[in-house]
């Protein structure tokens, strides 16, 4: 659940209280609230926030069935936020804006003379309302619909919706319960409106270009730790630092003097880096080179790497696993197995991965959650270890994300989105499913005999397909082979052999499954909506997880 993207979504929410067709609006839900009973202001606000609520939903389908490109979306709310900007900096055009909305609202007062005044009334007036002022609140809201349609999990798009939904509605609930003396205190904007309106619309300007230009927020409040660069001080240092969790007794280890634990309390003196990872993880697998890579750098200075790697799968947590897993991404430095999360849950961790940097006094003072910051990273372990100067420092890979890529999609039914065939899922038991007559973007389908358990789909008898409509340059999928033997699948990539396009675990259109691990299948050159077709022609093959890049 990303917190900082509801909090914004409450913000703009929040922000529409200055929109300039608000005084227009104010009156109207007033007027409805004091003509009706006690029950009728709930009953406005719950039918505004729902109309709002149906016009995301049905804007973060229509883009999701239809593909469409959000690069799309994102320019034309630039448009409709410049055309407000210059509104706001012209009042003849701000007052003929105004004069349109004035209408919309007239018209909504008129078909809000509901005389019932009960709950059910206020739903249908605040439904009203909200479609009269969907219109004038198009530009700011645009920005909270961005956020909404690109979430990656229908709960994330859900609590987006509420949060601007609740931000929205909570000062017209407060306007409709305190009365007109609140209205009243609000026309000290409307006796200032040109210095408001103007400085609003410098300032709406003013973050387009800073947009257009490629700032975003989390360039602007890092700019004073960038400018340290090479000091003594950390970047994006930890406000409070805290001291570090122990790591759990229940964890075995790998790559430590016969395999003897680690401890907190025997490392103080050192620089710590904790990178908890899953061998199946491809953002994990990403940060290996960098991280192994500080390892042989920093070492023979004082810094200890310690990997926690902490199981997303049952097949995670067999030894063997891991340990073909360090071999295969040369992994030097310590790795503690983490099978029952008993070290993941000291730390309060959430993401794969996540790096917490810890200083000499056993204390740790910085983070970093997900891919990328390596130049920061290293930086703060060369301030720890006492090496002022950057020096050489980690370049950062470019994190090709595109906004309408296709998000990480579970098979096993704990986790699973999206899922298409006719069937629908059933729990545990083989099943013979059939594919749709059309198959979505980001959905995924069966056909043939399958079983779908909680963490992964199994291959039954004879020919079995696994169909998945994606957006994506890269696709990955975590296989396995249940008998423990080598089982091949062939791929087609929209209907063709897989050739130019192959991943690198792809040899002439098919994979061998040969351990439990993530394949590297789809590489297109560049993002592209495409259809994915695996073919199992035997039993046993397990699929858990598709992740792209």
């Amino acid at each position: 659940m990303d917190f900082l993207q509801i909090g914004l979504a409450f913000i703009e929410g929040l922000a529409l209280i200055i929109s300039p067709c608000i005084l227009p609006v104010l009156p109207l839900v007033l007027s409805t609230s004091i003509d009706g009973g006690r029950r009728r202001p709930f009953g406005i606000i719950l039918g505004f926030i729902l109309t709002f609520a149906l016009f995301a939903l049905g804007s973060r389908q229509l883009v999701v069935l239809f593909n469409i490109n959000l690069d799309y979306i994102k320019y034309g709310s630039l448009a409709l936020l410049t055309l407000l900007g210059v509104l706001f900096l012209s009042e003849k055009l701000l007052a003929r804006f105004a004069s349109l909305t004035e209408r919309l609202a007239n018209f909504g007062m008129q078909s809000s003379n509901i005389k019932r005044d009960g709950f059910l009334s206020g739903i249908m007036i605040g439904a009203l309302i909200g479609l009269v002022w969907t219109p004038c609140a198009g530009p700011i809201m645009a920005s909270a619909l961005i956020q909404i349609i690109r979430a990656e999990r229908n709960l994330n798009a859900i609590m987006l919706i509420f949060a601007f939904s609740f931000g929205a509605g909570l000062p017209m609930f407060i306007i409709s319960l305190t009365g007109r003396k609140l209205i009243m205190k609000l026309r000290f904007i409307s006796n200032h409106s040109a210095l408001v309106h103007k400085t609003l619309g410098i300032m709406i300007l003013s973050s387009i270009a800073l947009i257009s230009f490629g700032v975003n927020a989390a360039d602007l409040t890092s700019w004073n730790n960038k400018a340290t660069a090479g000091s003594d001080k950390l970047q994006g240092a930890l406000a409070t630092p805290y001291p570090a969790p122990e790591f759990a007794a229940s964890d075995k280890w790998l790559n430590t003097p016969n395999n003897q634990p680690l401890s907190i309390k025997n490392l103080k003196g050192k620089v710590v880096l904790v990178d908890f990872w899953t061998y199946s993880c491809i953002n994990c697998i990403r940060t290996l080179p960098y991280i192994t890579e500080w390892d042989k750098k920093y070492r023979k200075d004082g810094l200890v790497i310690v990997g926690v790697h902490a199981p997303e799968f049952e097949f995670e947590k067999n030894m063997d696993n891991v340990k073909q897993a360090i071999s295969r991404y040369n992994i030097k430095y310590p790795v503690a197995m983490d099978n029952n999360l008993d070290t993941w849950i000291n730390y309060n961790n959430q993401y794969w991965p996540a790096h917490y940097l810890i200083d000499k006094n056993g204390m740790v003072v910085y983070t970093h959650f997900g891919e990328g910051q390596y130049q920061e990273t290293e930086n703060n372990i060369r301030v720890l270890l006492g090496q002022k100067t950057i020096g050489n420092s980690t370049e950062d890979s470019g994190l090709n994300y595109n906004i309408s890529q296709t998000p990480e999609t579970y098979l096993g039914y704990a986790r699973t989105e999206a899922f298409a065939s006719p069937e629908g899922i059933i729990m545990d038991k083989a099943n013979n499913y059939s594919l749709p007559g059309f198959l979505s973007v980001n959905n995924w389908a069966l056909q043939g005999n399958w079983t779908i358990h909680k963490q992964q789909i199994v291959s039954g008898s004879g020919k079995s397909d696994l169909q998945l409509n994606f957006n994506a340059r890269h696709v990955y999928l975590v296989l396995g082979s249940a008998s423990g033997k080598p089982i091949k699948v062939s791929l087609k990539l929209n209907g063709k052999a897989v050739l130019n396009t192959a991943g690198k675990d792809v040899k002439n259109s098919s994979v061998t499954i040969n351990n439990y691990r993530l394949y590297d299948l789809i590489d297109q050159g560049k993002v592209a909506n495409s259809l994915l077709e695996i073919n199992a022609s035997e039993s046993g093959v397990e699929a858990y997880a598709f992740t792209f890049g």
